[in-house]
């Protein structure tokens, strides 16, 4: 190594060589050195939108991770993203440029690294996850994601867990993941099939507010109530079948005046145009300095878990930082009768004179299940398909006693590459 390269590495090279109580006593500073640097393959996912339901804007913090794993050493890298610039990104996504509007996220953030720190190989992909095999996810050493959706998170979590073969070399792949929403966010370490995975954790999501349509329609208190009014009752109302179109400023508009008259109406401030663009298009604020800690820790974990320099956290950590600069660590225990790692039958207690659309309403809303586009198999045999609705959909209105047996076992699938299978108990 040349020592104009020295000096590049200086900082990394004082943390390898440095022995401790808690380094690894057979591994040598070359040989963690050699590996950053050469022969250490990591995939890092950033803006995902084929599974999004609610999307969250992860490309602030997909640009502040990229950048860290150069500046770290790592010399290929290779990055999904399925988005495209956009002019709102500008402010804390600064690998992109006002020209960039409109390019691939993928490309662009590639290309700008790259052009930063020479020696650094960054292979982009302009697509979804869901385009690659296990042949691809196989070669890298560490997932990192950096996900705008929970679908998202959990998809590449089943992957990766399903992936696991005790007679195959290189299939146990970690996967880092962090995340943001506002003042607040998380990382973790999963390591498939012996830690707490993405799934185990999925009853610690906060569900999404519903509001009564009655309180829409008579009585709003909130300036959200007003905005949702105006685009879940108004709107369909004035236009009969003209689609929303969120994206629309001129949409935005009219749904920002609507919700203005009906706020004046009740006595309700605080309904501003940006506050209408939110509520709609359900954005949570993005800020910089949040992707800036929350991708900083996961770099971190990534450099522990491949160098063995010092112990990876165990292995969930939440930072507050709406009431400070506060984190918390703690370790997230994997449930053993988890459908993605774990897979066994479990219980599922259901009242007898639900529906079957009861019961798949309950699927949806439960919040350590959220499968929300079942189907369903009983012994063998269907029971509802999702894809194909319309030839179920006389038998919505049966008794769930009438189709199945108590303690029969069944199947759900959804669009999660994993399949959840349930002894059913009868409530008393």
């Amino acid at each position: 190594m040349t020592f104009a390269e020295e000096a590049k590495w200086a900082d990394l090279n004082r943390i390898l060589s440095r022995s401790g109580p808690f380094t690894d006593p057979d591994g040598t500073y070359e040989m963690a050195k050699e590996m950053i640097l050469n022969s250490c393959k990591i995939l890092l996912y950033t803006v995902q939108t084929k599974l999004t339901i609610h999307p969250r804007g992860a490309g602030g913090l997909g640009c502040e991770i990229l950048k860290n794993l150069a500046l770290s050493g790592f010399t290929d890298i290779h990055v999904i993203d399925m988005d495209t610039i956009d002019v709102s990104n500008l402010n804390r996504q600064f690998l992109f440029r006002q020209a960039d509007v409109g390019k691939p996220k993928a490309e662009v953030a590639a290309r700008f690294v790259m052009n930063r720190v020479k020696g650094c190989k960054i292979t982009p992909y302009y697509g979804a996850i869901q385009d690659k095999d296990n042949d691809y996810y196989m070669q890298f050493k560490i997932v990192i994601c950096g996900l705008d959706s929970v679908e998202a998170r959990r998809w590449i979590n089943s992957t990766l867990c399903k992936m696991v073969d005790a007679n195959i070399e290189n299939s146990f792949v970690p996967l880092i993941d962090g995340g943001t929403e506002g003042f607040k966010g998380q990382s973790r370490i999963i390591l498939p099939t012996v830690s707490s995975c993405y799934e185990c954790s999925l009853d610690m999501l906060t569900p999404p507010t519903k509001v009564p349509m009655c309180t829409l329609a008579s009585i709003p208190r909130q300036p959200a109530h007003c905005i949702e009014w105006a685009s879940i009752l108004e709107w369909p109302r004035v236009f009969k079948d003209k689609k929303l179109d969120n994206d629309d400023p001129e949409h935005i508009q009219w749904l920002y005046e609507q919700a203005l008259a009906r706020a004046a109406e009740y006595n309700i401030t605080g309904v501003t145009y940006s506050m209408t663009q939110g509520v709609v298009k359900n954005i949570i604020p993005a800020i910089a300095s949040t992707n800036a800690i929350i991708a900083a820790s996961c770099c971190n974990e990534a450099l522990k878990i491949l160098t063995l320099s010092n112990p990876p956290m165990s292995n969930y950590m939440m930072y507050t930082g709406d009431v400070g600069v506060y984190t918390h660590t703690f370790e997230h225990e994997r449930k053993v009768d988890c459908p993605v790692c774990g897979n066994p039958a479990t219980d599922l207690e259901i009242d007898p004179e639900w529906t079957l659309q009861d019961f798949i309403d309950h699927l949806a809303a439960k919040p350590d299940l959220q499968i929300k586009k079942p189907n369903l198999k009983r012994n063998h045999a269907q029971l509802y398909e999702h894809d194909n609705a319309a030839e179920y959909s006389t038998g919505l209105d049966k008794k769930m006693r009438e189709m199945v047996a108590e303690g029969e076992e069944l199947e759900v699938r959804s669009e999660l590459p994993f399949v959840s299978k349930f002894s059913l108990v009868f409530k008393k």
